[in-house]
């Protein structure tokens, strides 16, 4: 009889605190709303007359050599622009390399970060030398790999000679695919220790005693891995992965350094930096900008759904 009111006295007090902890959850979030909402406003102020400006330009034909001949086409700029192969070739460049630089810098950074929250011994060290790269201006990074690749002064060819697809006179810039590798080696090395950072913080949040846990039960450093360790960072991947790939996404300094979009090297954001900038397409250009806009929003809509993180619930709300 004590046991049955016992627990009857424990169930009302968990009904009786889950309204206490739902108020608390609401003012906490309230608070964070006034407090984020005069950046928010300031944002908004910033890229939303930019955004308008663009959407408007993007239904004339305009060109900035010629002011006077400014028509009204209404959404013929995109038809031109989804109908032209050279933006679609250039929409797979930057697929690819969002595809491939993401998932190289996960698994990397996911070592990494590794390291660096089981690392006893000069952890700030070792900390610090996995982060430089990502403290180096991207153009400086862009020229320093283009001089790596370099048919006459750069050491790839030379040091990695013994591999058997590899000649003294490779030439990494006179060929497309070679290009794109080029290029994607030096975004993975700019921006992994990012991606590590980010995951790092994800295995901070993992409790010690889950893992110990798992490790008296009998379960090995591979079970342990992908039953307790990644299920428990999916939020902390999913950040990493957003951030990273809308980046990539807008990839625009490796390939203005590197190639300046040669040998079909071009992404979305080279095109639409030729035809604003060199072109002076302001109509064309202003359409590219945005459909580079909406591409943005949809890969990030698209990576949240695939990943399904309840964030409220990750941080312990739910």
């Amino acid at each position: 009889m004590s046991t049955v009111t016992a627990t009857a006295g424990a169930k009302r007090a968990r009904k009786n605190d889950t309204p206490h902890r739902s108020d608390r959850a609401h003012a906490e979030n309230r608070l964070g709303q006034r407090l984020v909402a005069p950046a928010v406003i300031v944002m908004l102020a910033v890229t939303a007359w930019p955004m308008i400006q663009a959407l408007y330009l993007s239904t004339f034909r305009y060109r900035l050599t010629s002011p006077d001949d400014k028509e009204f086409i209404g959404l013929s700029n995109y038809g031109t622009v989804l109908t032209d192969q050279l933006f679609w070739q250039d929409t797979w460049n930057t697929v690819l390399i969002m595809v491939v630089t993401v998932a190289v810098e996960l698994v990397i950074g996911f070592a990494f970060a590794m390291v660096m929250h089981r690392i006893v011994f000069a952890r700030g060290v070792v900390r610090t030398s996995i982060l430089i790269p990502y403290g180096i201006i991207t153009v400086v990074s862009a020229y320093a790999w283009q001089f790596t690749f370099s048919l006459n002064n750069g050491w790839v060819n030379t040091w990695f000679a013994w591999l058997p697809w590899l000649e003294a006179d490779t030439n990494w810039f006179g060929s497309h695919w070679p290009a794109m590798f080029a290029i994607m080696v030096s975004e993975i090395w700019k921006t992994t220790p990012f991606m590590a950072l980010l995951l790092l913080a994800g295995l901070a949040q993992i409790s010690e005693d889950m893992l110990e846990a798992a490790k008296v039960d009998g379960a090995t450093w591979w079970q342990r891995l992908w039953k307790v360790i990644l299920p428990n960072m999916k939020a902390a991947i999913m950040v990493a992965v957003l951030f990273r790939a809308l980046d990539a996404f807008r990839i625009f300094d490796n390939i203005y350094v590197m190639t300046r979009g040669a040998q079909d090297t071009e992404s979305s954001s080279f095109l639409t930096y030729r035809q604003v900038i060199e072109q002076m397409q302001l109509g064309l250009g202003s359409a590219l900008s945005v459909l580079l806009f909406l591409s943005v929003l949809f890969l990030a809509f698209l990576i949240v759904r695939l990943f399904k993180v309840d964030l409220a619930q990750a941080r312990g709300e739910g």
